[in-house]
């Protein structure tokens, strides 16, 4: 969801997924977050580091026990076209710099629990493509053609690939 941290999905992504997926449907679960973490707004980190990796822990080790989980990580920003503004008033200075730190403990943390992770931050910020793909008045969210790139990396990434080359394997449900 739009602007949701970690935080905020820990409290409700079981429930909302729970009416969502029954057991008739083969099912998976697929995670991304982190970016609204990393944002500072009025001078304040709105989740700490701590936190983010703490939440993370707690949503997708519960996942992974329910469902097939897969792991997107948080993309870079254009940190050129900070601050951004979501409402008149309301100002989020989002840094690549500590989205890359989460990124890293993110990874280690998929490791730990052996959910496939993606990491989407390390191609796409030395990408020009993805640099030049936000709208001028925002560098949080791609245009068209960033999320056309976004999408590549997601589809040509094997454990994404094996839910639907296999499907059958990958969601036998408990």
């Amino acid at each position: 969801m739009r602007a949701d941290t970690s935080s905020l999905i820990s409290k409700r992504w079981r429930s909302e997924s729970r009416v969502r997926l029954t057991k008739e449907y083969n099912c998976g679960l697929v995670f991304s977050f982190g970016t609204n973490d990393m944002a500072m707004e009025d001078g304040i980190l709105r989740v700490s580091l701590e936190d983010s990796i703490n939440n993370a822990k707690k949503i997708l080790a519960e996942a992974n026990a329910w469902l097939p989980t897969l792991w997107v990580g948080p993309p870079p920003v254009n940190d050129d076209n900070m601050p951004f503004a979501s409402l008149p008033g309301r100002e989020r200075f989002f840094s690549s710099t500590r989205i890359g730190a989460l990124n890293v403990s993110y990874k280690y943390l998929a490791q730990t629990l052996d959910i496939p992770y993606l990491d989407v931050f390390t191609p796409l910020s030395g990408n020009p493509e993805w640099i030049s793909s936000f709208h001028s008045d925002d560098g949080v969210h791609p245009s068209k053609k960033g999320y056309q790139l976004l999408a590549k990396i997601v589809n040509l990434w094997p454990a994404w690939r094996s839910w639907f080359d296999d499907k059958q394997e990958v969601f036998k449900q408990p």
